[in-house]
């Protein structure tokens, strides 16, 4: 257990666990279906929506990501107590703390944008012309110096990443604010670099890596019509699937290192964005 004074406790978890977490949030998923299928299509409807708004649109969803992630937590909190992963899950974060889930938005937006500038030493500004080239990114992908771009871009924001990974359920379950969560989640993540490299490739394995063999198997077994409908009825449900169980498991896995001891349900945590505003 890591604590201090003023530092919120959690545990260095074994590698293995990074597989626990999906597993676990499977079974989650295995037991509310339509409920959890329902909820994560409709977050991306709204993204859909929203992100056809001319430049704001991306710009609003990537800083209400946190605001929507405290929607999918207390989906999965609502499920642990026998209740059952709804719609009206999704608004939960706008009535729960957004003083500070909304600067963890800003903080990505700002840190994932700094990350593709800080690209530009290293592919000589390649992957910043591509990504405002209208050209499809099909075409751009294969550009050697475009790849050189994407992979600094990624080393460059794994540190945001891990310090946002865990900060919203940090605000909505332990009542922190922006600083601390994105703090303790940072010190969280590189303490338990083993389980989430492990989780990290698992998902890269099923997430990209065997849906893409899908997709080549059949455009090389099926005719270029055929082979779309295939992909629809498919590899599309598929992923999608997987995105719903990967959502799952934020929860699970903030769950077994900061409250470990405590089982399934959490025993002393509030019900996210029940109204209170600090819960």
């Amino acid at each position: 257990m890591s604590a201090g004074p003023d530092r919120i406790a959690f545990v260095r978890q074994p590698g293995s666990r990074g597989i626990l977490w999906l597993r676990q949030a499977f079974a989650m998923l295995k037991a509310a279906r339509a409920q959890w299928l329902s909820l994560v299509l409709a977050f991306y409807f709204v993204q859909l929506v929203v992100g056809l708004i001319p430049y704001a649109g991306p710009i609003a969803m990537m800083v209400l990501r946190p605001v929507f992630t405290v929607g999918f937590l207390a989906a999965a909190w609502t499920q642990e107590r026998g209740g059952a992963p709804s719609i009206r899950h999704l608004a939960r974060g706008f009535r729960a703390n957004l003083g500070a889930l909304i600067p963890i938005g800003v903080f990505l937006l700002v840190g994932t944008l700094v990350a593709v500038l800080a690209s530009m030493p290293f592919d000589g500004g390649a992957l910043v012309d591509a990504i405002k080239s209208t050209e499809p990114a099909d075409e751009a992908l294969p550009n050697p110096k475009v790849q050189l771009g994407m992979l600094a871009s990624i080393v460059f924001a794994l540190p945001v990443v891990a310090a946002a990974w865990f900060a919203p359920a940090l605000v909505v379950f332990n009542n922190c604010g922006t600083a601390r969560a994105l703090a303790t989640s940072l010190r969280a993540v590189i303490a338990n670099w083993k389980p989430l490299a492990v989780y990290g490739l698992i998902v890269a394995l099923y997430g990209a890596v065997f849906p893409a063999m899908g997709i080549a198997l059949i455009a090389a077994l099926l005719p270029e019509a055929a082979a779309r409908i295939a992909v629809v009825l498919t590899i599309v449900p598929y992923v999608f699937i997987f995105i719903t169980v990967q959502t799952i498991s934020d929860y699970v896995s903030y769950r077994d290192i900061f409250h470990p001891d405590e089982g399934a349900p959490i025993a002393d945590a509030p019900d996210p964005g029940a109204g209170s505003g600090t819960p």
